[in-house]
């Protein structure tokens, strides 16, 4: 029932994309933007009756796209980094709120109308160790080692048909996707417990259907929703359990460098966990377009 919602809200925001954009002609050559925000939250207590904990976060966040166009030819290219922090005064340890490498390549070769003959490329990692925290018999705080930079890392790939009205409404469809998975194999587990790969092994190779659309509105003045879907069925093991990632995000601007951000995004992984995994970030930053 969850993955039928996060698809119909997909849906319907395209739709209304749809509805609203005017076909746009795209110039040749490169056309490039980005955008690095930085969100702050802090919050400290004394004698405060009704209780609280000192902390302080930080999130960093840069968004680029670099695109090329030449006559029937597209190359789309869009990078996306962050990495949070919170550091609470009750706890030993600061702990990431965010924690984001993708890239995400796609050349296209125009058919008829809106498609595109298609080759897709998505890179996705993370920059620092990640942990398991729990407590020790003397209910001290404790953590032990999970995950590393390219470990996990996906790379997936693959030939299929891109449908693509514009830079802000599009959908890429790729039946024939390699993926492999990358681990550093000192932490496999038993049964591919760790992301599915093999103890002893440092990588996996699945082999599926890869869906993505892309689909941005502006809601009214100075507030826009971004979404970001990826399905992903492997071929070759368990193709029912279908792999999701869907992000949302809304900003509503303040004026030309502050505005409020709420993102919103769900993974479903069977390989990485046995549910969906849901994180939310929200707070007013300082944004500089580039």
């Amino acid at each position: 029932m969850k993955k039928q919602i996060l698809l119909l809200l997909f849906v319907v925001s395209s739709t209304l994309t749809f509805a609203q954009e005017k076909k746009e002609k795209p110039k040749e050559g490169w056309s490039k933007k980005g955008n690095i925000s930085f969100l702050f939250n802090q919050s400290a207590f004394s004698d405060w009756v009704a209780g609280g904990q000192n902390n302080i976060a930080g999130n960093l966040g840069i968004n680029y796209d670099f695109n090329y166009v030449k006559g029937n030819t597209t190359w789309n290219n869009k990078i996306l980094a962050s990495y949070g922090l919170t550091k609470s005064k009750n706890t030993d340890f600061e702990k990431k709120t965010d924690d984001r490498f993708e890239f995400n390549s796609l050349v296209g070769i125009k058919a008829k109308n809106y498609w595109f003959y298609s080759v897709f490329l998505n890179f996705r990692t993370q920059f620092t160790k990640g942990y398991v925290y729990g407590k020790d018999a003397n209910n001290t705080e404790t953590r032990t080692e999970y995950t590393n930079f390219m470990s996990p890392a996906y790379l997936t790939f693959g030939p299929g048909m891109l449908w693509e009205k514009n830079s802000n409404l599009k959908f890429n469809m790729a039946p024939a996707t390699g993926k492999l998975v990358f681990v550093n194999k000192d932490f496999t587990l038993p049964n591919g417990a760790y992301f599915g790969v093999e103890e002893g092994e440092s990588t996996r190779f699945e082999f599926g259907f890869n869906a993505s659309g892309y689909a941005k509105l502006n809601i009214m003045e100075n507030v826009s929703i971004e979404n970001i879907l990826n399905l992903y069925a492997n071929y070759l093991e368990d193709i029912q359990n279908v792999d999701i990632d869907y992000t949302m995000n809304i900003v509503m601007k303040i004026n030309k460098y502050l505005s409020t951000t709420f993102m919103f995004q769900t993974v479903y992984d069977d390989n990485a966990f046995k549910g969906f995994q849901i994180r939310e970030v929200f707070g007013v930053g300082i944004n500089y377009n580039f």
